[in-house]
């Protein structure tokens, strides 16, 4: 429970994917769960990264207290992982608040969303994750919720329907999203504050590897950190993931110290590469380089290469290998670089391609 903020949960997760098996993935998982909350920083001076969002949060938090006055609406996106719930969460406590916890899919029909909205009280947090999959009905009701704080309600139907409205105490709508091109615009104009979450460096994942295991009272070395860190990507929910994966092997197989050797080697075992990828994004990248001589190869023609789904492709896997460069999209298909030549220890040698009759 935070300090200072009562929090009142539900969400429905939404449905799985098949990256939630990986340990690379940055989607929560079951597993996840009693980790996050007890390392799950509560205030903003213990919150590690993002800076600039740092920031302008603190000071838009700090007028909005000053002024006694609910904080703007405020939209947090970016790839999984990142700390978008943690922020919420921070947010709340930080302006002594309650928040309440749901998610796009878990609000299904306009009456959910009135229930959840004539429940909170003056100045209170709600947190709606995967904002983009709100259905158009409900955000529609959400307008002028967010605008006026008002709830419009339809009483009867037919002739005789008459449209009632509600007055709401004003609160701060927090949505988080990985999509945000997904969003409509009228939606996102509502929102005060919109801040982009960056994926983290090594130094602040380190730092946040440090916190962690501080709290959870494991031995470890500062080269076994810095190992744990490097094979991230760079987002904190992988690095407190593998950090548990680790402290396990090194209880098991070890002295109970995560040393520099201990995390290579339970690393390796769970086929986590030296930058963080893991057999499924080597899959990808062999059956580009193997099976097509490096592309161009179309996305269908991939995932049909490696059994999946072009939607799980496009979405899960290839966007970590497009951030380090591995992976190039053409208008002819997917094209491996010399980058991943490289990082798998091969020639980069193409043969001239067919042109596309």
């Amino acid at each position: 429970m935070l300090s200072g903020a009562s929090i009142d949960v539900c969400y429905n997760g939404g449905e799985l994917k098949s990256e939630m098996g990986r340990v690379v993935s940055g989607k929560p998982s079951a597993e996840d769960t009693p980790l996050d909350s007890s390392l799950r920083p509560r205030r903003l001076d213990d919150f590690t990264g993002q800076a600039g969002i740092k920031d302008n949060l603190s000071i838009a938090i700090a007028a909005a207290k000053g002024r006694e006055e609910a904080l703007d609406h405020v939209l947090l996106y970016g790839p999984p992982g990142l700390g978008k719930t943690t922020l919420a969460h921070i947010i709340a406590a930080e302006m002594g608040v309650n928040i309440r916890v749901t998610s796009g899919p878990a609000v299904e029909r306009t009456g959910d969303l009135a229930a959840v909205l004539t429940n909170l009280h003056s100045h209170d947090v709600l947190f709606i994750d995967e904002i983009h999959r709100l259905n158009r009905a409900v955000e529609e009701v959400l307008y002028p919720a967010m605008e006026d704080f008002a709830l419009d309600i339809i009483i009867g139907k037919g002739p005789g329907a008459r449209s009632l409205r509600l007055n709401l105490p004003q609160f701060t709508l927090i949505g988080a999203t990985t999509r945000f091109a997904l969003l409509s615009p009228p939606l996102r104009d509502r929102f005060g504050a919109v801040y982009r979450l960056d994926f983290y460096d090594r130094a602040s994942l380190e730092t946040i590897l440090k916190r962690s295991v501080r709290i959870l009272e494991v031995p470890a070395e500062d080269g076994g950190l810095t190992e744990i860190a490097r094979r991230a990507r760079g987002t904190p929910r992988v690095a407190n993931r593998l950090l548990k994966r680790v402290r396990d092997y090194a209880q098991v197989m070890a002295d109970g110290v995560i040393t520099e050797p201990v995390a290579v080697e339970a690393l390796s075992r769970l086929e986590v590469d030296r930058i963080g990828l893991d057999e499924v994004d080597h899959k990808v990248l062999r059956a580009i380089i193997d099976k097509f001589n490096g592309g161009p190869v179309g996305l269908e023609t991939i995932a049909a290469a490696i059994s999946e789904e072009a939607d799980t492709v496009m979405d899960v896997y290839e966007p970590y290998l497009l951030q380090l460069g591995f992976l190039e999209r053409t208008p002819r298909g997917r094209l491996a670089t010399p980058l991943a030549y490289e990082h798998l220890g091969l020639d980069y040698k193409k043969s001239p391609q067919p042109p596309l009759l």
